[in-house]
């Protein structure tokens, strides 16, 4: 079970990756059609560039952030040997609701959708680590 608990780490990473990739091939869009200075990415200072440079760039952040909490649970989960098929498909409720957050984030971006797929992400990783807790203790 130890080596399927990585599978959605895996997916997790390789959605991480993609959204780098378009970020990069949008902001150098928007560089080559003027839309925002070079320079500007000194500092990331995105002020003036358009909505999909700023809303992608926003979405490779936050890959770094609720995602990096799941990814430690998965160290913990493996490191005390308790991989099973909930963690698995918990695991695999957060990486596919992060992957669908993405999906709104860096596309049509609706807000009200965007925090409802978010919240229910918070709730999953909320129940595995509460899971991740409960079973460590006993």
């Amino acid at each position: 079970m130890e080596k399927w608990l990585l599978i959605p780490v895996f997916v997790q990473i390789l959605l991480t990756s993609v959204v780098m990739i378009l970020m990069g091939r949008r902001r150098i869009r928007a560089a080559k059609n003027k839309e925002i200075s070079i320079t500007a990415f000194q500092t990331m200072d995105l002020r003036g560039a358009n909505e999909q440079v700023i809303a992608t760039s926003r979405n490779f952040d936050n890959q770094f952030q609720m995602p990096m909490l799941y990814l430690f649970s998965v160290v913990f989960t493996l490191q005390l040997g308790l991989a099973d098929l909930t963690f698995l498909l918990l695991g695999a409720a957060f990486v596919v609701l992060r992957i669908w957050h993405s999906w709104i984030h860096i596309g049509r971006n609706i807000l009200r959708q965007r925090f409802r797929v978010f919240l229910l992400g918070c709730v999953v990783l909320w129940v595995i680590w509460i899971r991740l807790l409960v079973l460590a203790l006993l």
